[in-house]
């Protein structure tokens, strides 16, 4: 079954990733081509420049700004720590307990959450003041700072000005890859149930792999709702700026309902009585329950056809509740066995109503691209 397999060097050869390659390749040479022009720095510092613009290119405009925001205050931390230590070297300590100091006082400033990414940077920064601040460490301290900063600047506008990433088209394929994916599933339990040949093992791994892809839809979907954020072209855009995460949670729900109903039609069929447990027009009628079911969750037309195949699905599940409550009424007296036919129909339940916002215009629009 497809669960949103790629080829290991997929990422690293996406268009995504070949476009802020080169941007990035393009701002760090345009930063230090730039940096001795810049105010208050050294030229000898220049080569500070790129790596600014190397911790501030990411695929979104916001994690570039709060990640460059959050080295440069790593980095001030760090060379305040830095100079501390240099001036208690011209005082007297061994630079050896200084380096010591640096170091153990910055991994422990590392552990401030609220630094974010500047957690990295405290230590490294302290070991450059003390190390290659030399005789003029003010110098290097503020050429080291405003540099860098200039370099996280021209990487942010970089990513501003030039094609601003939009994630919203590879988040759009991937739900629609994992609503086949989920369909595919359903499908094929549909089949198996209908013939009289379910087999638990398989279908607990494919609503395992179910997991593992949804895990991953869900970072794309993060990164295509942090994309459109002071993103110009993400306020041009015409899918409606929750329509992703909605349709992300839906599936997410009817995942997990797969997976109950997976747990449901094991215990119904892990025995040598199966036509007792499930007689022939209850099995046919789960059958054709959960082939409605996969039909409304791997629907990509249009509304008109999502609320038909969600008519269907309501119609198939209330004929299965109708031939369990029959069936049930003649074997009270197995009280479990019922119990499970039971939660087979509330599994489906859950499902199809997760589905019902799939149905809906606003979660079908047409993908922006990006």
């Amino acid at each position: 079954m497809h669960l949103l397999h790629r080829a290991w060097w997929a990422d690293a050869l996406s268009a995504d990733r070949l476009l802020l390659a080169a941007k990035t390749a393009a701002a760090a040479a345009l930063a230090w081509y730039l940096a001795p022009l810049v105010p208050f720095a050294q030229n000898e510092y220049s080569y500070y420049a790129p790596l600014g613009v190397l911790v501030s290119m990411y695929p979104t405009i916001a994690r570039s700004a709060f990640t460059g925001l959050q080295t440069l205050i790593g980095l001030a931390a760090g060379i305040g720590l830095g100079l501390g230590a240099q001036a208690l070297v011209g005082i007297g300590m061994p630079r050896i307990v200084a380096v010591a100091a640096v170091v153990g006082i910055g991994v422990l400033l590392a552990g401030l959450r609220s630094l974010g990414s500047g957690r990295d940077w405290v230590a490294i920064a302290g070991l450059f003041v003390l190390l290659l601040g030399g005789a003029d460490p003010d110098g290097y301290s503020s050429s080291y700072l405003i540099t860098v900063a200039f370099g996280v600047l021209v990487g942010v506008v970089v990513n501003l000005i030039v094609i601003p990433p939009l994630h919203l088209r590879r988040a759009e394929e991937r739900l629609v890859q994992l609503r086949e994916s989920l369909g595919e599933a359903l499908r094929t339990m549909g089949d198996a149930v209908e013939a009289r040949a379910f087999d638990p093992e398989p279908a607990r791994a494919a609503a395992a792999g179910l997991a593992d892809a949804l895990a991953d839809v869900r970072e794309e979907v993060a990164l295509a709702d942090e994309s459109r954020r002071y993103n110009p072209r993400g306020r041009r855009s015409s899918v409606p700026r929750d329509a992703h995460r909605r349709r992300l949670e839906a599936l997410a729900v009817a995942a997990e309902s797969t997976r109950e109903l997976t747990a449901a039609v094991a215990e119904l069929t892990d025995a040598d009585d199966v036509d007792r447990r499930l007689p022939l027009e209850v099995r046919h009628s789960l059958a054709t329950a959960i082939h409605a079911l996969a039909g409304l969750v791997s629907d990509r037309a249009g509304t008109d056809t999502g609320v038909l195949r969600l008519h269907d699905a309501d119609a198939a599940l209330d004929d299965y509740v109708e031939r369990v409550q029959r069936v049930s009424a003649s074997t009270a007296s197995d009280r479990v066995l019922t119990l499970d036919r039971w939660d087979a129909g509330v599994a489906l339940r859950r499902a199809i109503d997760a589905c019902r916002p799939l149905a809906d215009a606003a979660t079908t629009s047409a993908p922006e691209s990006g």
